[in-house]
């Protein structure tokens, strides 16, 4: 039961240094071979195999994967009716517990649950998650050889293939949908996808490739008031599914839903006006709420121009201020924690794109409440001449802080850029920082790894590579740290 609109359903050596950024199991067979860094894939080549990534044989295998995945998954996979909204649940016993999300069943004490081969049950509401966390289990009697869905025993990395299962609108029940972890929030225990999640997804699983359940499907962010799934989607992660399941076999679970505030529908932003006034606000009641975190959130917009630099800054004295930028495609464009000092925000960005950008003014801890203060600047876009497009695809300047995402396989720090190429295309991509060791990595569109780079040389650590891209596509560029110490200012440059 996701609600539309602006809604997030709810925000050494090289040779090592590569293992934790490589995610596909080609990357990871060379490993085991004992690669080393190499500049390009295509195709790539270890001992006399060769790989090439769009060769028919890598297609079928992605397809069997999809298919095993469904058809290992989909039968646990249950519809849920709530009598005045619908979503969907996982069944995670054979006797009947259903895991779904606290804002499907939110009111209700017994919903109906359909199955995937058409079987209707009523199911009686066993508990909730606290302090607004939204999760909720259900019962359904009577039953003790019902098909469930394992939950995942492995971490959960970025890049790795997602799969979500549910009933989208309550009306396509098993409707199977694919993409990538695209981000991994370990301080809200949320996982980010790009797999299409739309209003009825809501408390319907998240898998990994064996079918297994990484995550509770919570929470998309919509680009308008009619729109729906724009490739950025919310589930929440197992290392906060787990403790709630322990609380409810264990009947500490609350049987009443905790109130998750007003959930935005049709929420019209607010207007910003770059190089104006500060503009005044208070979150709490009656602001929106996130339902994946129950922090309460303002919205704003502004029009933007592609090369305009802007620094934003919320200030408060009451609340963890929180920002998180959306260009007009509602990609991420930054977000940050403590960028500004002490508990402020500040995004300092250059925007991508001529259009209309969404800024989400967040308390950082749900519950908080309090008054702050935003302001937007913003220097005059780059002139665009045909000298400066065909020299330069990126130029970014960025900080490497507070709010930043993390790798959690070390602890960096890192950013991540997105550039359109072409086959055949001569890259070169630079990163520099006057404050920490560099680390720069292109993946290509299905966030595998083509190239890496640590030093330019023993004597410079700022990080270069060369490359011909292998295929037209959206290419990533990863901006990161060397190590978990890398704080500070960097520029990108792809050209």
């Amino acid at each position: 039961m996701l609600n539309q609109s602006y809604d997030i359903h709810a925000h050494q050596q090289m040779s090592t240094k590569r293992l934790r950024i490589a995610t596909s199991g080609i990357i990871a067979a060379a490993a085991a071979l004992g690669a080393t860094t190499f500049d390009t894939i295509a195709p790539i080549r270890f001992a006399n195999l060769s790989i090439q990534p769009n060769s028919a044989f890598a297609q079928d295998v992605d397809e069997q994967v999809n298919i095993r995945v469904y058809q290992r998954a989909s039968p646990a996979v249950v519809s849920i009716d709530a009598g005045d909204g619908t979503g969907s649940g996982s069944i995670i016993s054979p006797d009947g517990l259903v895991l779904t999300n606290a804002h499907v069943v939110a009111g209700s004490r017994t919903v109906k649950v359909t199955l995937a081969d058409g079987r209707e049950f009523q199911a009686e509401v066993m508990g909730f998650g606290e302090e607004g966390l939204d999760l909720a289990v259900l019962k359904i009697q009577g039953q003790n050889n019902l098909p469930t869905i394992t939950l995942a025993r492995n971490s959960v990395q970025v890049g790795q293939k997602a799969f979500a299962i549910g009933n989208p609108f309550g009306r396509f029940q098993g409707t199977f949908t694919t993409g990538i972890v695209s981000r991994i929030d370990q301080e809200r225990g949320l996982i980010q996808t790009d797999a299409a999640i739309n209003p009825g997804n809501s408390g319907g699983p998240l898998l990994n490739s064996n079918g297994e359940l990484i995550g509770v499907n919570t929470a998309i962010f919509s680009s308008g008031p009619t729109a729906g799934n724009i490739g950025i989607g919310f589930a929440i992660a197992l290392d906060r599914v787990q403790p709630f399941l322990t609380a409810v076999r264990e009947g500490r679970a609350p049987r009443t839903a905790q109130r998750q505030g007003p959930v935005p529908g049709n929420v019209p932003p607010k207007l910003l006006a770059l190089n104006g006034s500060p503009v005044t606000g208070r979150l709490g009641r009656g602001s929106n709420v996130l339902p994946v975190d129950n922090s309460f959130f303002d919205l704003y917009s502004f029009e933007g121009k592609a090369g305009q630099r802007v620094q934003i800054d919320m200030t408060s004295r009451e609340v963890d201020a929180y920002l998180i930028l959306i260009d007009p495609s509602g990609n991420e464009v930054a977000q940050d924690d403590d960028g500004g000092g002490q508990t402020n925000a500040r995004i300092v960005a250059t925007l991508p794109v001529d259009g209309t950008y969404l800024l989400m003014a967040n308390s950082y801890d749900a519950g908080q409440a309090g008054a702050y203060s935003l302001r937007a600047e913003a220097t005059a876009a780059r002139p665009e001449t045909s000298a400066s497009r065909g020299n330069f695809i990126l130029q970014e300047e960025g900080i490497l802080g507070p709010g930043a995402p993390v790798l959690p396989t070390d602890g960096s720090l890192y950013r991540q850029y997105r550039f359109e190429g072409r086959a055949g295309q001569s890259v070169t991509i630079s990163l520099a920082s006057p404050d920490f060791d560099t680390y720069v990595a292109l993946l290509d569109s299905d966030e595998q790894l083509i190239a890496e780079n640590d030093d330019i040389s023993q004597s410079n650590p700022n990080s270069e590579l060369t490359i011909t891209l292998p295929r037209t596509g959206t290419y990533s560029v990863i901006v990161n740290a060397y190590d978990r110490t890398g704080r500070g200012r960097y520029r990108l440059t792809v050209r």
